[in-house]
């Protein structure tokens, strides 16, 4: 019983209520990233350079995923831009067009937004991983799609996230 409270107590929570914007109505991919990015700098996570940045980066690394069912995009900055780890997630009433990632020529429609916070690189890289992973999931992307509350989308996130402190 110890271990499992310890092992509780070690995993980071990426995604908090507070972070969270559903149902989230947005004019584009660039005002969207502008929501959640001042969600982030209000919760202290990023600099006040991070949404321009993590815009800037979009535009020429973009990050729409061309998921089962339900486009995904995960905009984030480049690591001097975030101050503490997080996920600010949106899920939008109508989806918006994102950028392909790998395929700039081409577009996604996306309806689940996910601000990505990392201050390291490496950490980047796995949290990339388990999200690309969690994606492939029509499930997944569905009971997102149809939470209703930052309650659900955090429960969802949490279960799904497996980065511990000893990763950070």
């Amino acid at each position: 019983m110890e271990t499992a409270q310890k092992q509780v107590e070690t995993k980071q929570a990426w995604v908090r209520e507070d972070l969270v914007i559903v149902p989230m109505r947005a004019e584009s991919a660039t005002d969207a990233i502008a929501q959640l990015g001042a969600r982030l700098q209000a919760g202290g996570f990023v600099k006040g350079s991070w949404i321009q940045a993590a815009i800037e980066r979009e535009k020429t690394f973009a990050t729409g995923l061309p998921t089962p069912e339900i486009g995904v995009a995960i905009p984030h900055a480049d690591v001097e831009h975030v101050l503490q780890q997080a996920i600010a997630v949106g899920v939008l009433e109508e989806p918006v067009e994102f950028g392909e990632m790998g395929s700039p020529d081409s577009t996604v429609p996306v309806r689940i937004v996910c601000a990505l916070a990392v201050a390291r690189s490496e950490l980047l890289v796995k949290l990339l991983q388990q999200l690309v992973e969690m994606f492939q999931s029509p499930e997944i992307l569905k009971q997102i799609a149809e939470a209703r509350s930052p309650a659900s989308i955090v429960r969802i996130f949490d279960h799904h996230i497996q980065i511990e402190q000893r990763d950070m």
